[in-house]
């Protein structure tokens, strides 16, 4: 299914026009930008530091060369935030992808996280995986249910596996299988 470009505009709660679309070489700086927005804030976000610009164009370079799902959500010109599903690299479990998104604060509460998933559902059926897995902190219940409502279940639990802002987090192994 290598090439098939999946594509998506709809409105969000606000009213806005929000794009879904596969991330471009172009939109290396923007991304690199809202990571650093979001490291800031210091929340729900699996990354320490962000890649430089020229780190960014070589990971989208290698996702779309590995036919991965690399997406941008794109709110008034501006990339918002990201989805992207790695697909196992082992043929054993090429079958398979690791789900991780995120969105700027200021791109919350207005639908696109369930767009998200519809979209990413959509791509991972296009491109026949069996499995969808993630991650979700135990305190993001937000994110949590969201998952569960799409058919997500729990696989497990990682008891104080991550610290943030010095407190202990539980992390939450989730998995969505596709029925044939």
């Amino acid at each position: 299914m290598k090439g098939t470009e999946l594509v998506k505009i709809f409105k969000a709660k606000n009213g806005k026009e929000v794009l879904l679309r596969p991330v471009k070489i172009t939109d290396a700086a923007n991304i690199v930008n809202a990571v650093e927005n979001i490291l800031e804030a210091g929340t729900y976000i699996q990354k320490e530091s962000p890649h430089t610009i020229e780190e960014e164009k070589e990971f989208i370079i290698e996702m779309n060369q590995l036919d991965n799902m690399y997406v941008a959500v794109e709110l008034e010109n501006k990339v918002v935030g990201i989805a992207r599903v790695i697909r196992g690299e082992l043929e054993m479990k090429r079958h398979t992808g690791l789900f991780r998104t995120w969105l700027i604060d200021t791109a919350q509460g207005n639908g696109i996280g369930s767009q998200i998933m519809s979209y990413t559902l959509e791509w991972c059926r296009l491109h026949h995986l069996h499995k969808l897995c993630l991650t979700v902190f135990a305190s993001n219940g937000l994110a949590q249910k969201l998952y569960e409502r799409y058919g997500f279940i729990q696989e497990g639990i990682q008891k104080e596996q991550i610290k943030i802002n010095g407190q202990f987090d539980d992390e939450i192994y989730m998995a969505y299988f596709f029925k044939e």
